[in-house]
């Protein structure tokens, strides 16, 4: 084990851990966690590649693609609109390192034996990074008071938005932190993880449901596009929260993250 693999941020947390702990204490064990690996972020070109990125993307969606000045209605729903699909590579860039790094660095197999549970990890990583996307998609408020500046805009609708957007981030790192857990190539979790959220796009896009009810019953078709993510971000975009629509992505994300769980226990069990 090299100096460098020793001095990961989550293995530093994990050898200050002690069994026995509290919830307490348990969670400031989360929270060191989530700051290291937030300054793991921004020690490196990562955070600030990703924001500059998403910040410019999300501009040229809502103004340009969107045709808001064509349109001349002081809404964000074209911003809004394109979110699933600019996430759709972005967030898998930033989530594709959280676990497979520990494993290429050969780290995870030290952290594996600290007295340090595996949801305090689990959770400390994704809570940091979903931070950094949170941070991202904050920065983007501007683009509200441009769209305040020129007319009236439903502002509820944009809070429920954005927090629609906020849920919709945290399920496709949820799913990435999964992919990464199963490998050690960053790349191989990147493309899984794409994969995966196309699939959880498409199950509820018009074109794809349309062709689908040509030839399967509208109950199928229901239920493939109630595991969608378009059909409840969609929902939520009209600025009402609906709890079942928040539930599908607080199920995602603890699915996902369970089964991060289980493959970090099963590499501790081998």
């Amino acid at each position: 084990m090299t100096e460098a693999a020793l001095d990961t941020p989550i293995v530093k947390t994990a050898t200050s851990a002690r069994s026995g702990e509290t919830g307490g204490a348990a969670w400031r064990h989360i929270v060191t966690i989530a700051k290291r690996e937030v300054a793991g972020y921004f020690a490196s070109p990562v955070a600030y590649v990703f924001i500059v990125i998403f910040l410019l993307l999300s501009g040229f969606f809502a103004f340009m693609v969107s045709g808001f000045f064509e349109r001349g209605q002081a809404n964000l729903q074209g911003f809004f609109a394109w979110h699933p699909w600019l996430y759709l590579f972005l967030v898998p860039a930033v989530g594709m390192r959280m676990w497979s790094e520990e494993r290429r660095l050969g780290t995870i197999e030290l952290l594996l034996t600290m007295p340090i549970t595996p949801w305090q990890a689990i959770m400390g990583k994704f809570l940091a990074s979903w931070l950094v996307l949170a941070l991202a998609l904050a920065l983007t408020f501007p683009i509200v008071l441009t769209v305040n500046y020129l007319g009236s805009p439903d502002n509820g609708v944009i809070v429920a938005s954005y927090a629609g957007s906020l849920l919709l981030s945290g399920a496709y790192l949820s799913v990435s932190a999964m992919t990464s857990a199963m490998t050690r190539n960053q790349v191989v979790s990147f493309i899984v993880s794409v994969v995966i959220c196309l699939f959880l796009i498409l199950a509820g896009y018009p074109p794809v449901t349309n062709m689908l009810t040509q030839w399967a019953s509208p109950w199928f078709v229901d239920t493939i596009a109630a595991f969608s993510v378009m059909t409840h971000f969609e929902s939520i975009q009209k600025g009402v929260i609906d709890s079942r629509d928040v539930l599908f992505f607080l199920s995602v994300i603890v699915f996902c993250l369970f089964t991060t769980s289980v493959v970090i226990r099963a590499h501790r069990a081998g």
